[in-house]
């Protein structure tokens, strides 16, 4: 079954999912952007659960509990995304099993929503027309229970990005 995929500008921490997925780096101990948003919302219990299972790979993903964030989020996927390095280093592939584990991790825990940043557009410099792209095709062609995909944008042009992606999917 193919997930019903929502678009929508908001703040990844208030999405009324099973799961959200946050743009972690290899310590899993909260940075900055989408990743330090998701660890102040959820406390600092969320850094302590994610510790012990670091490092995490870039492309991989970890869950833990999700602590203080707002009901019914129940867990916090954490995935480390490819630093932008010109194209030539992998980088779409590391991306899209990105995409892919956090759906697998979604899967494993039985959530059957989940709601995803855009994965290593911040400070990871991933060109994020591109990264709308990867993350439309991995998550329509991705087997998985999860019904409800949620890709949550910060701002207007993240939107259109990924408005725009949906839109050439269709």
């Amino acid at each position: 079954m193919t997930p019903r995929i929502e678009l929508v500008l908001g703040d990844l921490t208030e999405q009324d999912t099973d799961a959200v997925v946050t743009a972690a780096n290899e310590s899993l101990l909260g940075g900055g952007g989408v990743d330090g948003a998701v660890h102040r919302a959820a406390g600092p219990r969320l850094a302590a659960a994610g510790a012990p299972l670091a490092p995490c790979d870039p492309g991989d993903a970890r869950a833990t509990p999700a602590f203080d964030l707002f009901p019914p989020v129940r867990h916090v996927i954490h995935t480390v995304g490819p630093v932008w390095e010109g194209g030539e280093h992998g980088e779409a592939e590391t991306l899209a099993s990105c995409y892919r584990r956090c759906l697998a991790v979604a899967d494993e825990l039985g959530a059957r929503t989940l709601a995803f940043p855009a994965i290593a557009t911040g400070a990871y410099g991933f060109p994020p027309a591109e990264a709308a792209r990867i993350a439309l095709d991995t998550l329509t062609g991705t087997p998985t229970a999860v019904a409800l995909i949620r890709l949550v944008a910060f701002d207007a042009a993240s939107h259109r990005h990924l408005q725009d992606a949906l839109t050439a999917r269709q």
